[in-house]
């Protein structure tokens, strides 16, 4: 005969996943609709700084409540902005999503600390991005929305990886560890031991410089490079060069200053800081 005690810690472990799963499923749906119709230089591809949300359900309440939630909720999103199904979001947001908030909770959990952190945000937003952009343009291409060569895909969904890995970043280093901390003040029982008590250090925030500024760099080196070399010319041809180069440079320069900005000038501001 099954324990009783086992069986309601079951139930209430079940039934806490349940709860978890779709505040962050509504919460992330919200806030992904909210600026769904803010895209990329190539009229697809949305801004979403509401990644923020199943991070930090990620952080505080592991990798498949997040995971689950942020499929959900991103689907919901999509589908509700295109007022049916939107089968690229359940082709290509959906698997994007689980796989980088599962990976984001696995990564960090029972161990751990800011400068994990930052490495475990850096690689998600690169393979959940990879993942979802060449899936939603191979989606694109398979329902004939969109016309590409083979050289046209891998550049667009490149060029999609890039864009969500520019704007994602900044809010994944700067907003996510400020709403951990809020949280592990206000509701402490609910954040694990290993969070609650994590502390930014000072050989962790040069790495903060570095995850910003590092990826600031090779965006502004692929747009001198696309904009003054002939490299432009062996990626962007016929009409997808009247269509998509300029955009890209443009994306590649601003998005690359920016991302360097940020790094350098929060790497100035922490020298500062450290030395009053």
């Amino acid at each position: 005969m099954a324990d009783p005690t086992l069986l309601m810690e079951l139930q209430g472990s079940k039934s806490r996943f349940v709860a978890v799963t779709a505040v962050c499923a509504a919460m992330y749906a919200a806030a992904c609709y909210a600026t769904s119709y803010i895209v990329s230089p190539w009229g697809m591809g949305q801004f979403r700084p509401a990644v923020v949300i199943p991070a930090v359900f990620a952080v505080v309440f592991g990798p498949y409540p997040a995971a689950v939630g942020a499929s959900v909720g991103t689907l919901i999103a999509d589908s509700v902005k295109h007022g049916t199904l939107y089968i690229p979001s359940l082709t290509a947001a959906v698997p994007g999503n689980f796989l980088g908030f599962y990976m984001l909770g696995k990564m960090l959990e029972g161990r751990f600390s800011w400068r994990r952190f930052v490495v475990a945000s850096s690689l998600m937003l690169l393979v959940a991005n990879a993942t979802t952009a060449f899936l939603y343009v191979l989606t694109k291409c398979a329902l004939g929305v969109l016309v590409l060569p083979p050289s046209g895909i891998v550049a667009l969904s490149l060029g999609l990886t890039m864009w969500w890995y520019a704007t994602m970043l900044p809010f994944m280093l700067f907003v996510v560890p400020p709403i951990i901390k809020a949280v592990s003040r206000a509701v402490p029982s609910a954040v694990p031991e290993d969070v609650r008590k994590a502390t930014l250090t000072s050989e962790d925030k040069p790495l903060f410089t570095l995850a910003l500024a590092i990826p600031g760099a090779v965006f502004t080196c692929l747009g001198f490079l696309l904009t003054f070399t002939p490299l432009s010319t062996w990626i962007f041809f016929g009409k997808l060069a009247s269509i998509a180069l300029k955009p890209t440079r443009i994306f590649l320069m601003v998005s690359g200053g920016g991302l360097l900005a940020l790094g350098l000038g929060f790497g100035l501001w922490t020298k500062a800081f450290s030395t009053v």
